[in-house]
């Protein structure tokens, strides 16, 4: 952030811009985000990545309505996690225009802590039990409320498309160099017609649509669930896309670009421990349908991120980042095998989320 801007921000909300520093914080690869502070006041600043979220306005929008919904639930004792909250900056406005640029800015959650790897049973509980409670106190919200901000985020059948789509193009002549990965992938569309069946069986919910561990806040104290944060890609969805990505980020004990494919698997314990964490605070307001779908949210999120990062391997890397050519490629594998390593698993992972 440069020092016009801080200062600019600083003015805003009423702090001596002399006595105000700041510091980048987190790790998400979106926004920008810096930690705001001056005297005894700290205040959490995002640029809101306006390439990803084309409106930033309705991505706020969101946020406020989850957040307001959230408020009362806490005011009412039905909600014991903090809340992320809007600060108000310029005419009780909660997003700002410098240079061209989207600004908000947010209360900053003191004593607590955030986790990039899940690292024990115990930490993969707090987190899916935050989401958990997060998704129980969202239950009586209109999810129909909510803004689309990044249209089609879950639609496999659309991902599908993309994918024959880079085939049919082949532009950089990578096909061959993946024919084994596309063939498996393309026996695969059968989830398709499975998950609009299911569709039709289950409500329409809230979904934080980024379950990964550093998207919860931990308490410095009792490292037990402080917050659920990063509310950006909040929109109508179902719960299987939570719970399905929980399941990819948290089980394997390998990084999503890893090329030890044998280490690619589901770790029982850290799955018996999601299990535990997000149905315990949901058994009251899911249906034995709504539950059993979760298992199939499992089987979604890697195979459809395989279909994305392989489409885009075959469309020359144009949307993920990569570190060199096979990038891409290898992240493909990768998710496709902690996918084959989920369908191996789903009788047992079947009886441990209905037990």
């Amino acid at each position: 952030m440069n020092i016009s801007i801080q200062n600019k921000l600083s003015e805003l909300l009423a702090l001596p811009p002399e006595l105000t520093q700041v510091s980048a914080i987190g790790s998400g690869h979106i926004n920008s985000t810096w930690l705001l502070t001056s005297i005894d006041k700290q205040f959490i600043v995002q640029k809101l990545n306006t390439e990803v979220f084309k409106n930033p306005a309705q991505l706020v929008s969101n946020a406020r309505l989850i957040e307001q919904h959230l408020n009362t639930k806490q005011l009412q004792s039905n909600y014991p996690l903090e809340t992320v909250k809007h600060i108000a900056i310029q005419n009780n406005e909660h997003l700002i225009k410098i240079d061209n640029a989207y600004y908000r800015v947010l209360n900053y959650i003191s004593g607590s802590y955030s986790e990039d790897v899940v690292k024990n049973t115990q930490q993969s509980e707090q987190a899916a039990y935050a989401f958990g409670v997060f998704a129980h106190a969202l239950q009586d919200f209109n999810a129909q409320q909510l803004h689309t901000v990044i249209p089609d985020f879950h639609n496999l059948a659309m991902r599908f498309e993309q994918l024959n789509t880079a085939i049919t193009n082949n532009s950089v002549n990578r096909v061959k160099h993946c024919a084994d990965e596309i063939e498996y992938c393309l026996t695969q569309q059968h989830l398709i017609t499975e998950l609009s069946q299911v569709a039709k069986q289950i409500p329409l919910r809230v979904c934080h649509n980024d379950t990964k561990i550093n998207n919860m806040l931990f308490c410095n104290t009792t490292h037990k669930a402080k917050a659920v944060i990063d509310l950006d890609t909040c929109m109508a969805g179902f719960r299987l896309y939570d719970f399905g990505d929980m399941v990819r980020t948290f089980c394997s004990p390998e990084a999503e670009d890893s090329t030890n494919l044998r280490n690619v698997v589901i770790r029982k314990d850290i799955f018996s421990a999601i299990v535990k964490g997000y149905v315990t605070p949901l058994k009251s307001s899911m249906s034995t349908k709504e539950q059993e779908s979760l298992l199939l949210g499992a089987k979604i999120m890697p195979l459809m991120l395989s279909v994305r990062f392989l489409t885009d391997y075959l469309n020359n890397d144009v949307y993920f980042k990569v570190a060199h050519a096979e990038h891409n490629l290898e992240r493909a594998q990768n998710q496709l095998a902690l996918y084959k390593n989920v369908l191996s698993n789903e009788k047992w992972m079947h009886q441990c989320l209905m037990s």
